[in-house]
């Protein structure tokens, strides 16, 4: 039986936004314009919407986090309690898009108890509700863990954790579940619910998945890609009587799956990487501590036009796997190997090639997107890649080609670092795509899209194997590795993960 946070009731925030709106610095639109909601205390809202339309925006607003960017415009006014939300900072809790965003301290208790620490909590009080919190969210590891050893989806736990500590008046969740195993997005989303049937606080969820939240809210909130309320009620109303409306705006009404163009060829090419008896891991070893394994024995190939899916619990060394086959981590132990139709003379050590060997041969989409990024241009950001092959070439045709595929083409001016979460995750691939390597290794290369943007950035992968590259993802999107339609590699989380909480 996993425990509830114990905790007298809280005041529970109330929402008002009227004629809100909001432009990031940089962009020639706003995210969001005109928006007039109004959430009453304690109510529950799932917050719907396609990729783009501004509802990370409104979340990072309710939460005072906006800033005051230089060249960014407001508009309108965004309440809490009837106080600008902007000054009401510590009255509610977010969680962002990027678990790595929200991780400050070195060790996983400290961490959970950064928040409660800052609102003055007592002593006395903050470690129980850390063993509680840890509980609850299923992240079952002691409390001196460093954070810098977790998985994606156990920094979305603890971030998780830290925010049912804190016991905010407004709970705002962004994609609180979209790197979690099924069993994890059930666990924490059960963990919300207990929470607030404790507190009585406020929730407002961004998630895509509706059939994950819809059971469980008062109301669901959907907007359009302008960023103004396109449907608003009870969740069965909203989606029964708006069913085709949803699905043409891209929102994952619960049983609906967009189509996609079929593969064409199903036959796999030559072998291009091979892995013997792997074993990988994010420590670094000393000359008489080998760094730990976080997977090991682990025998797989990857061929020209074939897919190869990896799945498994948070914590199974999935992502540390793409990265020591895509040659950004040495092996810990056994072998990832490149035939010479991949090497192409550079040698059958990934690990060892040089950075524009890799760009053509093996190219890697990173978790966190924002990792991956390094111009201050979305249309930069494409090109970069194409000019460290040629910098004398002209790259345009390609460039464009990509913007208008995955919908990215009114962001070319945009600074990378202001998009949306589901359009960071878009461009992270494209500028992968755009330099043609033989392999791509994508980790979770479907969070944060709505149907649409799914079916587009699904297909475009189809395409890729459909020409003979090989796909290597790491998802625990059952409907994508459905579509890609190639082999599995299922990781078990290790042993020495443990499963108690020590001080």
């Amino acid at each position: 039986m996993v425990s509830t946070l114990n905790r007298p009731q809280v005041r529970p925030a109330q929402i008002s936004a009227t004629g809100w709106g909001w432009r990031h610095a940089g962009r020639a639109d706003a995210a969001l314009h005109g928006l007039d909601l109004h959430i009453q205390a304690g109510e529950r809202v799932l917050l719907l919407g396609p990729s783009g339309a501004g509802k990370s925006t409104l979340l990072h607003g309710l939460a005072g986090v906006l800033g005051d960017e230089e060249d960014s415009d407001e508009y309108g006014r965004l309440l809490v309690d009837g106080q600008p939300a902007a000054g009401l900072r510590g009255r509610a809790g977010l969680m962002q898009q990027d678990p790595d965003a929200a991780v400050v301290l070195s060790r996983v208790g400290d961490d959970v108890a950064f928040g409660a620490e800052n609102l003055a909590v007592p002593p006395a009080e903050i470690w129980p509700r850390v063993h509680q919190a840890l509980e609850a969210v299923g992240l079952r590891l002691p409390l001196h863990a460093p954070t810098s050893h977790l998985s994606g989806g156990q920094k979305q736990r603890l971030a998780l954790a830290g925010l049912l500590a804190m016991q905010p008046g407004l709970l705002l969740l962004d994609e609180p579940t979209a790197n979690l195993d099924p069993a994890g997005v059930r666990q924490v989303r059960d963990a919300v619910v207990r929470s607030l049937d404790t507190s009585g606080a406020t929730m407002v969820v961004v998630e895509h998945r509706v059939a994950v939240w819809a059971d469980v809210v008062d109301r669901i909130v959907v907007l359009s890609h302008e960023g103004s309320v396109l449907a608003d009620g009870a969740p069965d109303d909203v989606l029964d009587r708006n069913r085709q409306r949803l699905q043409q705006a891209g929102v994952w009404v619960p049983g609906y799956r967009p189509e996609v163009k079929p593969r064409r060829n199903h036959g796999s090419g030559e072998e291009l990487l091979r892995t013997v008896d792997l074993s990988v891991s994010r420590e670094k070893g000393r000359r008489r501590h080998p760094p730990r394994p976080v997977a090991t024995g682990i025998d797989t190939q990857v061929s020209a036009g074939a897919a190869l899916s990896v799945t498994g619990p948070n914590g199974a060394g999935k992502s540390t796997l793409a990265l020591t086959m895509a040659g950004l981590l040495p092996p810990a132990a056994g072998k990832v190997t490149a035939s010479d139709a991949l090497a192409a003379g550079a040698g059958t050590d990934p690990c060892r090639w040089r950075s524009k060997s890799l760009i053509s041969r093996i190219g890697t989409v990173f978790q966190e997107p924002e990792h991956q990024f390094i111009t201050h241009r979305v249309y930069d950001e494409l090109a970069f890649g194409l000019r460290q092959l040629d910098d004398d070439g002209d790259h345009s045709r390609r460039v464009e080609e990509l913007l208008e595929r995955l919908g990215l083409s009114r962001l070319a001016e945009a600074n990378p670092f202001t998009l949306s979460g589901g359009e960071k995750r878009r461009l992270s691939v494209a500028t992968v795509l755009a330099a043609r390597p033989d392999v791509l290794v994508l980790d979770e290369p479907t969070f944060g899209q709505d149907a649409n943007t799914w079916a587009e950035l699904a297909g475009l992968l189809t395409d890729q194997l459909d020409a003979g590259t090989a796909v290597v993802s790491v998802t625990h999107d059952e409907d994508f590795t459905d579509v890609l339609d190639g082999a599995h590699l299922h990781l078990e989380a290790p042993a020495w993960m443990g499963s108690g909480h020590e001080q």
